[in-house]
């Protein structure tokens, strides 16, 4: 095994070269074993204290993290623009590496976006995610290169479908051939964001297009993708993934390999894999459990999400929440990265009777991550 000071080349990943980087140009450690190498059956199992897995450096300061924080609509009501902006600075503070914002009922995430890297000078700044059937691809690259533009390089466009009962029910729109919607939507955002230009003859789009927004580069386009056909779409045409209640065991035997495949044969870098999860740092973990299965009950209804869960023998957000004290929650945090996860996006759930104390809860629990992100674990 081999140690060295460079910038990694391309995003970095767990998978079958067993290969592990950390980013922003620290040290990249990159292991000379075959890729017929086993990986380690115990969750955690490169912590101190224990037996360092195959493939793995010694020093757990050579294992960088990147953990985002999710602010907004993930796990409570709608919150103004320049609150989430304080969310957004705070995390910087604490030393996240990214902020994330969902699309749901509330504000306009990328337009929050904006209000937020007005309050901040490093921490990305992502949504996750801007489901595509409201903005047309010409409408939605236009609004975040200006957006890229505005906050200074630092945006993470993460897109998806949503869901049919959200499309049809509530938007009247028709969810048919939501991959194939998908694939020409991405052709025409990729190649406008980072070509200027896009023309295509499909069967959702016909367009010839062109956009110059002065001051905006390219930005990372990260699809939420999680059935088979949508991974190879992302895998394809998008810099990674986003996933939701997805398990650890799900990401290791579905989504990676499944998008690494399908980036790999189109002579893509290997992508990103951002994984969502629910965390509390809590003494009572049926507590949390409890918690995260009342808060997060619609996500079983919903087949994409009820088909992660089936892959990972989970009943519910229960099954999936990560708890316990702060060597718990780090071991668990640490087997996501194991599982092949480049970021954790993570949640705070709060635990508690009343609203002070959920507030409270979830600070400790924010807090605890910072301090992971700070030193990269």
């Amino acid at each position: 095994m081999q140690y060295q000071w460079r910038r990694p080349a391309q995003p970095c990943r767990a998978g079958a070269a067993r290969r592990w980087c950390p980013d922003r140009g620290k040290l990249a450690v990159v292991s000379s074993g075959s890729a017929s190498e086993p990986a380690s059956a115990e969750v955690g199992s490169h912590l101190p204290g224990s037996a360092r897995q195959p493939g793995r450096p010694d020093s757990e300061e050579l294992y960088k993290m990147r953990i985002g924080l999710g602010i907004g609509e993930y796990s409570g009501p709608p919150v103004g623009p320049q609150e989430l902006a304080g969310q957004a600075k705070r995390a910087e503070e604490l030393g996240f590496d990214s902020v994330w914002l969902p699309q749901v009922m509330g504000a306009d995430a990328l337009t929050t976006l904006v209000v937020a890297g007005s309050a901040t000078e490093r921490v990305g700044l992502g949504t996750a995610v801007v489901p595509i059937q409201l903005r047309h691809p010409v409408a939605l690259a236009q609004q975040a290169l200006t957006v890229q533009a505005v906050v200074g390089g630092r945006l993470h466009l993460g897109i998806g479908l949503s869901h049919k009962p959200v499309i049809e029910t509530m938007w009247g729109i028709p969810f048919e051939k939501p991959a194939r919607h998908m694939d020409e939507y991405l052709t025409v955002l990729a190649d406008l964001v980072e070509k200027g230009s896009a023309s295509l003859s499909g069967e959702f789009y016909r367009l010839n297009a062109s956009l110059s927004v002065p001051g905006a580069g390219p930005f990372p386009i990260l699809v939420a993708a999680l059935g088979e056909r949508m991974l190879g779409v992302a895998g394809r045409k998008a810099a990674g993934t986003v996933t939701w209640m997805t398990g650890r065991k799900t990401l290791e035997s579905h989504i990676v390999p499944k998008i690494t495949r399908a980036a790999e044969e189109a002579g893509r870098p290997a992508p990103r894999v951002v994984a969502g999860v629910q965390v509390a740092l809590t003494p009572d973990v049926d507590a949390a459990r409890e918690r995260a299965a009342r808060v997060f009950a619609i996500y079983p209804t919903l087949p994409s999400y009820r088909a992660m869960l089936d892959i990972e023998g989970a009943g519910s957000a229960a099954d999936l929440v990560i708890a316990g004290d702060e060597a718990a929650v780090e071991r668990q945090i640490r087997s996501y990265f194991d599982a092949g996860a480049t970021e954790v996006l993570a949640v705070p759930v709060g635990i508690g009777e009343t609203k002070e104390e959920k507030i409270a809860s979830s600070e400790r629990t924010v807090e605890f991550l910072g301090s992971l992100a700070s030193r990269g674990g």
